[in-house]
C-alpha cells in the first residue's frame, strides 16, 4: 500500500474561512481578514498591463518587487525572498530547517499553518502556553525549547487573537534562544499596528543571524487572490530558501501589482486609518452587548461567548442565516469565540445590528447559558 511520509496523515488540513453562507441574497464575508477598501488602483492597473505578456515566464527572482519592497522599508533587496503568499515562505522555512524528530515551537493559539508545516516535514509541533489575555508568553516559549528545537514561529500580531508582543519582549525571546534556533517573525498584520512599543522585526533580522521576518500583500494591500508574500532574512537563510523555492513561484502579474501596491502610500494609509476607526467602533458595539472582546491591533476582533453552551456556534449559524459570514475558531482551541473581520462601514453596521438582535434573542431564551459574557477571555 502506497504511503506518504510519516506525519503527513497526522495533519488536519487547513480550512480557510467560508466565502458563502448558502442560500440566496447578499453575502457579507467577514471571515478571512480581507481588505474592505480593496487594492490600490495602481496595483489594479499594473495587473491589467501584465496581461499583454502572459506567454512569457515571469522574472524568477521577482527583482522588481524585491526592489520596491527594499525601497519602501530601507532593506537590502538581496536579502528579500518572495513567495506565493507568506504561507509558502513559512512552509519553505520548515522544509529547510525541520527534519524527522525535530521540533517546531509556537504559541498555543498561533497560526494553524505552523503545525501543518512542521508535521509535513516530519517534525513535532510544540505549542507553548499563553499569558492571560491570549498573549504569547516569552517565558513559556523559552521553557519549551529543547535540544531538538529548530524553529520558533511567532505571529506578531497573532491570528486569530489580534494580540501582540512589544519590541522588548521579542528581543528578550531572541536573546534567550540558542543561536542555532531560527526565530520566524510572522508580520502578516504588522501594518495595522499603531502601538508605540511595537516593532515588525526588521532591525532584529539585521542584528541577529538566526532571525527571519515574513510579510504578506494579502491583508492591508488587498491582493489576497494574487498570493504575494515576502521574507527578509540573513544572507545565508535567504540563500537556503532560494535553493528550494520554485523557480517561478510568483506570476508576472503578481510581481507588477505588488510593486505598484507597496509604492502607493496614500492607499495604505487610508486602509490603516479605516481599520483603526472601525475596529474600535466594532469592538465597542460588541462589548455593549455584554460580550468580551480580546483587544486587537490587527484588522479583526475576537469575540467571546459564554463557555460550554454552544453559544458561539448558535450565533454563527444565526449570522449565516442573514448572509453574514464570520470565522469559527474551534480549530485554534477557541470553540466559544468568533473572529470577525473589520469590513466596510456598511458591513460593520449591518454586522453589529444583526449580532445585537441575535444576542438579545439568545438571552431571552436562555441561549447564553446564564453565564456572564463579560468574564475574562479565557
Amino acid at each position: 500500500m502506497l504511503k506518504p511520509k510519516p506525519g503527513i496523515l497526522d495533519i488536519d488540513a487547513y480550512v480557510p474561512g467560508d466565502s458563502h453562507a448558502g442560500g440566496g441574497g447578499r453575502q457579507i464575508k467577514l471571515s478571512s481578514n480581507e481588505a474592505p477598501l480593496g487594492p490600490s488602483p495602481a496595483a489594479v492597473e499594473a495587473y491589467r498591463a501584465a496581461a499583454g505578456s502572459l506567454a512569457r515566464y515571469p522574472d524568477g527572482s521577482a527583482r522588481a518587487l524585491r526592489e520596491a519592497i527594499g525601497e519602501a522599508f530601507g532593506l537590502d533587496p538581496s536579502r528579500i525572498v518572495c513567495g506565493a503568499g507568506s504561507d509558502e515562505l513559512l512552509s519553505l522555512i520548515a522544509h529547510a530547517y525541520i527534519g524527522h524528530g525535530d521540533e517546531g515551537l509556537y504559541s498555543k493559539h498561533g497560526f494553524l499553518v505552523y503545525p501543518i508545516a512542521i508535521k509535513a516535514n516530519g517534525g513535532r509541533p510544540v505549542a507553548a502556553g499563553e499569558s492571560d489575555g491570549l498573549v504569547a508568553d516569552v517565558d513559556r516559549l523559552l521553557a519549551a525549547v529543547t535540544a531538538r528545537t529548530r524553529v520558533v514561529f511567532l505571529a506578531n500580531p497573532n491570528n486569530p487573537t489580534g494580540t501582540y508582543l512589544p519590541q522588548s519582549e521579542v528581543r528578550r525571546l531572541r536573546a534567550g534562544l540558542p543561536d542555532d534556533v531560527l526565530l520566524v517573525l510572522d508580520g502578516a498584520y504588522a501594518e495595522f499596528v499603531e502601538a508605540a512599543d511595537y516593532d515588525d522585526g526588521r532591525e532584529l533580522v539585521t542584528a541577529a543571524p538566526s532571525t527571519v521576518m515574513t510579510r504578506t500583500f494579502s491583508k492591508v494591500h488587498g491582493l489576497a487572490s494574487l498570493r504575494i508574500g515576502w521574507a527578509y532574512a540573513p544572507d545565508a537563510v535567504a540563500d537556503v530558501i532560494n535553493r528550494i523555492r520554485g523557480p517561478f513561484n510568483l506570476s508576472a502579474a503578481a510581481i507588477a501589482a505588488g510593486a505598484a501596491a507597496i509604492r502607493d502610500r496614500a492607499h495604505l494609509e487610508a486602509a490603516v486609518a479605516h481599520n483603526t476607526r472601525w475596529r474600535g467602533w466594532l469592538a465597542a458595539e460588541v462589548s455593549r452587548l455584554g460580550l468580551a472582546v480580546t483587544p486587537s491591533v490587527a484588522n479583526f476582533i475576537l469575540v467571546h461567548f459564554p463557555p460550554g453552551g454552544g453559544a458561539a456556534r448558535q450565533a454563527d449559524a444565526a449570522l449565516r442565516a442573514r448572509g453574514i459570514i464570520v470565522r469559527r475558531v474551534d480549530a485554534y482551541g477557541l470553540p466559544d469565540a468568533l473572529r470577525i473581520t473589520v469590513g466596510t462601514e456598511e458591513e460593520n453596521r449591518i454586522l453589529a445590528a444583526a449580532l445585537a438582535e441575535i444576542v438579545r434573542g439568545m438571552a431571552s431564551t436562555g441561549g447564553l447559558g446564564g453565564a456572564s459574557t463579560t468574564a475574562a477571555a479565557e
